[in-house]
This record gives structure tokens, C-alpha cells and sequence, in this order.
């Protein structure tokens, strides 16, 4: 009896260690942990040898047509040349109609040919940084130097490859993904690619997630990466759908939509503070991130190396998501509506076994619905609106526009903590009795069902959300016995832990802590599904208790490190304006709220800038300016070198060629006549997708040129109804604001950085000619 009784006792502790392990297996068992201390063989991969290489990348920001630049196409030329390969450039214009976009992207191109060459294997990443002072460590040079190490490893090991291997460093990526561009239209082994290996990163910690680029199904590319069986596969079709979701696209996106190339991208998205910053640097990139990435591509590069790849194409769709120590897990997609029906038949047939059996009561469903409705109701409301009460009290946040502040973690884990407080304070407070299991367990399960019959009509991707519900109809079954085994009930909770609990963190980390009520949804949905379990404990409301003040630790936690400081840089922003025809100028900026730097020298807020902003990735605008005197930069020369009229219609052609060092060269019309051809540097603009604003950004750019480091003029050719008069406005951006001497800008305080995704740091001279 005893003995009985300290098993009693013991249970619920055990349970609770249970879950605890694993919450903590389903995050630990993600990724490898980098290890330097050990030898590392020559024929595989090394995070301390792929470090070497990325330290120079690194070492200055090296935008397209940046000083750095050319530095470091050096650097991977020489790379390439140590690793036995024989690198060429691939230069020409890039035209992208739909973003208005124009650019001289150098590719960086090299091939291992196979003893059966024919179709190819292309791995990929860019090695252009950001268009702001970014050093780029892990956007992209982890994607270069895992690519380099890889290859290395693999020529080390002796192997002789079947098929070709192309190794691909494309340019102008972070301006319009130019440089994939150009190699699917114009290089001529691009026909001959069948699979690409595309790797990037959207932060500079976390672990890499494969994601499938496919025009068809998946089935065939995933069946050859579980043929390839990487040991850390961190994966689910849920992934690609949310990435969609999100305001980027990759190099990927261009070998998919132009040129029918399928593949896999590889990217990790943690610390999403640092993205595009100043702070994407050496010292910064998590290094199990990037032992993540080569543990994905040296087994794939073996893999594809010989296999067959004349049939990578299909027409099936596979659900898939990882498992610790299982894998992928996948299944075909037409397996998910029959399995929500047949989860959703059981779940019937229970209902009316309990029914009859006396072991749940309507009375008790009744109010289990209510309770659990309200405790959705209040956490998702929690989340939702103590969230944007957050943006209230800390409206520094604002200029982070990636919307994840440094302290985001703490955030996310406050929330999940206060939703767990919430929801077991609501039913440990004798709402739901003991006896109740059977009966309120029908509330979470029908919520369950529901939001997979959704997934199964909607996004199909999600459709693996249905296994744990199977696990949850077990336990369902098995709570209407007398005396059911508490210790069973946590081990059928184990799915549905491992599989959500990182969804919980990664909503809010890939999509922004706007959208952390997702995670306090889901919180409290994952607790209803594991009600057998805590529902034992008879110490229920010393868990809400213990939650809170978990909870309020964590708000505390993130208070303290809500401000800025020199490893948490403060973003903001500086730009000189100036209006070459009327000789006027502005300081202006795209901080919401100026600070002790900015402020020097916009004194006062005049708000409405009188001129149009350019395009940024999240739309953001000059937010206020101050007239200042004009130092008098010289302007762009604009020489015509055809202008005539036939048939009613007038054919111009004219240059532009800066006059000073610029990076970025914009033309923009209010009023364009109605044109019949335009072409930009030789290329020809497709009239008919011509947007009037670009991923929310709208203006009326004509034109965004990304000039060359040898300063090429845009040629511009245009043919339009010869009564109409052509207005253009011509802005000339240069990124070297903070070396012009005679702009006397003051230095940064060093806990601020540049504001990333905006023309920062920018001097811009504006003129208008009328032809």
C-alpha cells in the first residue's frame, strides 16, 4: 500500500519531467552542435575551415557595385581556384519588368564535370550584401562558404562525380535577384540544370530549414532527400506555404519561375534583429547554424553527385515534417482529408461509447465548451492586443521593421508562459473536476478537428497537424476506464509536444511578434489536447501560480533588455536631399522619432516631405525633414542622341551619365505619355506589367538602376505619341553621406547602426528635364 501510494505521489512528477523532456528534445534535437575542438577529416565538413573565408568576406559591407565588392569576388575566385575548380564571370544587364528594376549583376560560375555529364546538380548562394552598411556574414557568405567547404570535402574525399556539379555566386541578389536572373536567361549550362541546392539565411542563428521550390509535387525531391539522409532534417510542408506568406523571394524563385528548375532552399531565420544590419557579422552567425547547412549539403552533394536526374518532376504532393530520431515523416496528400474523416468518425463513435457508458455527460461537455472557448477567446485576445500594448510602451520597437525586436525571445516566452497561466488558472480553480476528463477532453478534440478540416480543404501542407490528434483520441478512449494509467496519458501527449512546440516559437520568430497570438493559440490548444495529464496533478493552481510568476519574470527580463546599446544597436536613419534645380536642400529621415544624432540636424519636425520616396521592402516613407543649405553636388549629364518623329509617334534616345561616384540611380514620371517601346541598356521593359507600386511601396519610378562599380550610364530608349511632352525627374542616390566632407556629418554614438531596408546614409541630388 505504500508503495502504491508513493507511485501515486511520484506520477504526476514524473509526467511533468516527462513533458518538460519532451518540449526539450523537440528543440535540442534540431540541429548539431559545432565542435572544433575535435579533428575534423579532411572529406567532411568544417565549420573552423569554412570560418577561414568568411572572416575576409566579411570584413566590409560589399554591396553590388561597393569597393568591397570586387574585394570579395576575389576572395571566392581565389576559393574556388584552392578548391581545384576553374572559375569564369558571367556579367551583362538584368531587366525586371515587374519590380522596375535594372542592374549589371557578376556572376561568379564554375563547373566539376561528371564522368556522365549531362544533367546537373547546381548549388547556389549570392555574394552580394545588402544595399546598407551589412557586413552580410550570414545573408550570404554562410551560403558562399558552405558551398566552398562542401565542395572542398567532397574533391577530398576522391570521389569522381556522374553528373556535373556547377557551383553558382550569383550578384545583385538583395537588389532583384538580377543575378539568377541573368544566369537562367543567358548562361548556356543552365538548360542542362536538373536540380539546384540553394543556400541563404533570414538571420544569423536557428536552425536551417529545407524548403522545396517545385512548379509540380514534391514527391520526387523529397524522395531523393530522404535517399540523401541528412542527419538533422528540419523540415515540414507547412514551411514553404508560411514563406510564401512572407515579403521575400529568393534566387530560387527565379531558376523555379523562369527557368522550370526545381530544388531545395536552405535557410535559417533566428536572431531575425540582425537581418540586413550592421549586426550580420562573423562574430554574430551561430556557428551550429552553419554546421546545420553543411550537415544538409555534403550528404546531398554525394547523393546527387551519381544519381539519376533525368526524372526529377512530378505530379504528386507529399505532407512532411520531422521527427526526433524518426526522420521525415511523409505521406501522400490525398491520405488528409481521408484521415481528418476518419479521425472525425472515431471521434463520433467515442462520443457515443462515453455517452452510453456514463463516462462523459452533456452537462459537463456543455460547460467544457464554454471554458474552453473562453480560455481561446482571452489568450488569443491576450496575445493580440498585449502585444500592439507592448508597441505602446515601448515605442522604440518601431524602428526595428522586421518586427522582432532583440528581446523577442523573452517576449515569446512571456506570452507562452501567461497563456499556460491563464488557461490553468480557468480550470484549476474547480471549473473542471477531475472526474471531468472524459467530457471536457470533447472540446479540444472538436477544435482539433476542425482546424485539420480547414488545413485539409485550405493548406494541405499543414496536414500532418492531424497525427497527435489520433494520439489525443487514444487518450480520449482511454480516460473512460476506472482507473486509468496517468503515466499512458503523458505518453501519448509526446507527439503532439514535439511536433507544436517549436511551431509555437516559430510563428512568431518567422513572421514577426505580431503574430504571437498565434503561438498563445496554440499554447492553449496543445494544453486542452494534454488535459488527461495535468488534470491529475492535484497541485493544478500552483501551476497557474508558477506560470505567472515565470511569466512575469520573463516581462521583467525582456523590460530590462528593451533598450539599445552597442550589442543591441539602435537603427536610424540620415539622408541629404537635394533639389539641383532649384538649388535647395533637405536633411530628412525614415526614423518615426528622431534621436540625440538625427535630431542635430532636423532640429524640428516638419513632416510631409515634398518629395516621393523610394521604394522599401516594408513601405516605409520619409518620415520628417529640415531645410538646409545646398552644398551643390554635381548632377547627371543627359546627352540625346536621337529624337525624331515618324509616322506621329517620337523616338527618343538619351543618356544618363552621373557625374559623381553614385550606387543607385532612379527615374521617375508622373505622367507618362502613352509609350509604344521602352528599353533600358539594350533590354526591352514589358509595357503591360508595369506596376504602379512594388510590395507596398507605391511611386511612380519609371526605372531603378543599381549602378555598376564602373559607373555605366543608364541609355534609355523610348518611343511615344509625338503631341505628349516627357517629364522625368532623375535622383542620383550615393551611399557615401558619412564621408562627405563637406556635409560635416557628426558620427554615430556606437550603440546605433544604420536603418536597414531603406537608401540610408544616402546624399541624393534630384533633377527634372523636360523633353
Amino acid at each position: 500500500m505504500v508503495k502504491n501510494n508513493m507511485m501515486r505521489s511520484l506520477t504526476p512528477v514524473l509526467s511533468f519531467l516527462i513533458i518538460l523532456g519532451a518540449v526539450f528534445l523537440s528543440f535540442y534535437t534540431l540541429m548539431p552542435s559545432s565542435n572544433e575542438e575535435k579533428y575534423v577529416p579532411p572529406s567532411e565538413f568544417s565549420v573552423d575551415r569554412a570560418m577561414t573565408p568568411l572572416l575576409e568576406i566579411t570584413k566590409k559591407p560589399h554591396y553590388t557595385g561597393s569597393d568591397a565588392h570586387e574585394e570579395v569576388r576575389s576572395i571566392i575566385i581565389k576559393e574556388l581556384h584552392k578548391a581545384g575548380l576553374e572559375p569564369h564571370i558571367q556579367e551583362g544587364f538584368s531587366l525586371n519588368s515587374a519590380s522596375k528594376t535594372l542592374a549589371k549583376p557578376v556572376n561568379i560560375v564554375a563547373k566539376f564535370p561528371g564522368t556522365n555529364p549531362g544533367k546537373s546538380v547546381l548549388l547556389l548562394s549570392h555574394y552580394d550584401s545588402a544595399l546598407v552598411p551589412s557586413f552580410g556574414a550570414a545573408d550570404a557568405a554562410s551560403g558562399v562558404v558552405t558551398i566552398l567547404e562542401s565542395v572542398r570535402a567532397y574533391l577530398a574525399s576522391g570521389a569522381r562525380p556522374r553528373n556535373d556539379i556547377i557551383v553558382l555566386f550569383t550578384d545583385a541578389e538583395e537588389f532583384g535577384l538580377d543575378g539568377a536572373r541573368l544566369f537562367v536567361e543567358e548562361h548556356p549550362w543552365a538548360k542542362n540544370v536538373a536540380v539546384a541546392l540553394n543556400f541563404e539565411a533570414r538571420g544569423t542563428s536557428g536552425p536551417g530549414n529545407m524548403i522545396l521550390e517545385t512548379n509540380g509535387g514534391n514527391a520526387e525531391l523529397l524522395k531523393h532527400f530522404l535517399a540523401a539522409n541528412p542527419k538533422y532534417p528540419v523540415a515540414s510542408s507547412l514551411m514553404y506555404s508560411v514563406y510564401k506568406m512572407l515579403p521575400n523571394d529568393t534566387d530560387s524563385t527565379i531558376l523555379r519561375e523562369e527557368g522550370d528548375i526545381d530544388g531545395y532552399f536552405f535557410a535559417f531565420i533566428d536572431n531575425h534583429f540582425h537581418y540586413h544590419t550592421a549586426l550580420d557579422t562573423y562574430y554574430n552567425l551561430d556557428r551550429n547554424s552553419l554546421m546545420h547547412q553543411g550537415s544538409y549539403l555534403l550528404p546531398l552533394l554525394h547523393h546527387f553527385a551519381d544519381a539519376d536526374l533525368s526524372n526529377l518532376k512530378s505530379g504528386k504532393d507529399h505532407v512532411y515534417f520531422n521527427f526526433p530520431f524518426a526522420g521525415i515523416i511523409n505521406y501522400p496528400f490525398h491520405w488528409v482529408i481521408p484521415m481528418v474523416v476518419i479521425a472525425g468518425v472515431v471521434f463520433v463513435v467515442l462520443m457515443a461509447v462515453g455517452f452510453r457508458r456514463k463516462k462523459i455527460y452533456r452537462k459537463a461537455v456543455t460547460k467544457g465548451f464554454l471554458v474552453f472557448t473562453a480560455c481561446l477567446i482571452l489568450t488569443g485576445l491576450v496575445g493580440y492586443f498585449g502585444w500592439k500594448l507592448i508597441g505602446i510602451l515601448y515605442p522604440s520597437y518601431a524602428e526595428i521593421q522586421q518586427g522582432f525586436p532583440y528581446n523577442g525571445h523573452w517576449y515569446i516566452a512571456f506570452f507562452v508562459s501567461l497563456s499556460i497561466a491563464v488557461v490553468t488558472f480557468i480550470l484549476g480553480r474547480g471549473t473542471v473536476q477531475k472526474e471531468d476528463v472524459s467530457s471536457f477532453l470533447v472540446a479540444p478534440l472538436f477544435y482539433w478537428l476542425v482546424l485539420n478540416a480547414l488545413l485539409a480543404i485550405y493548406l494541405k501542407g499543414a496536414g500532418y497537424f492531424i497525427i497527435p490528434v489520433f494520439f489525443a483520441l487514444a487518450a480520449f478512449r482511454i480516460s473512460f476506464f476506472q482507473n486509468p494509467p496517468v503515466l499512458l496519458f503523458t505518453l501519448l501527449a509526446i507527439p503532439a509536444l514535439v511536433i507544436f512546440s517549436p511551431l509555437i516559437q516559430f510563428f512568431p520568430v518567422g513572421l514577426g511578434l505580431k503574430m504571437v497570438f498565434i503561438s498563445c493559440l496554440f499554447t492553449t490548444l496543445l494544453l486542452g489536447m494534454i488535459w488527461p495529464v495535468w488534470a491529475t496533478f492535484s497541485k493544478r493552481r500552483w501551476i497557474s501560480k508558477a506560470a505567472a510568476i515565470i511569466a512575469f519574470g520573463f516581462f521583467i527580463t525582456a523590460h530590462f533588455s528593451s533598450n539599445f546599446n552597442d550589442i543591441r544597436k539602435k537603427p536610424n536613419s540620415l539622408v541629404y536631399f537635394e533639389d539641383a534645380d532649384k538649388a535647395t536642400a533637405y536633411w530628412t529621415t525614415y526614423d518615426k522619432k528622431r534621436d540625440s544624432w538625427n535630431s542635430q540636424l532636423i532640429p524640428t519636425v516638419t513632416d510631409n516631405f515634398p518629395f516621393e520616396s523610394p521604394y522599401s521592402k516594408y513601405g516605409i516613407v520619409y518620415q520628417s525633414y529640415s531645410e538646409t543649405s545646398a552644398a551643390g553636388f554635381e548632377k547627371a549629364n543627359v546627352a540625346i542622341s536621337l529624337d525624331t518623329v515618324i509616322d506621329g509617334e517620337r523616338h527618343l534616345k538619351f543618356s544618363i551619365q552621373p557625374q559623381r561616384r553614385i550606387n543607385f540611380l532612379e527615374l521617375q514620371t508622373e505622367n507618362l505619355p502613352k509609350v509604344s517601346s521602352l528599353s533600358f541598356n539594350g533590354h526591352t521593359m514589358e509595357l503591360d506589367s508595369l506596376p504602379k507600386e512594388y510590395r507596398g511601396t507605391a511611386n511612380n519610378a519609371l526605372i531603378r538602376y543599381l549602378v555598376p562599380h564602373s559607373q555605366e550610364p543608364l541609355d534609355v530608349s523610348i518611343q511615344y505619341i509625338a503631341e505628349d511632352n516627357l517629364s522625368l525627374k532623375i535622383l542620383e542616390y550615393s551611399f557615401d553621406l558619412m564621408e562627405q566632407e563637406k556635409l560635416d556629418v557628426p558620427p554615430r554614438e556606437t550603440w546605433m547602426m544604420p536603418k536597414p531596408f531603406v537608401l540610408t546614409d544616402a546624399v541624393v541630388v534630384k533633377q527634372e528635364v523636360l523633353f
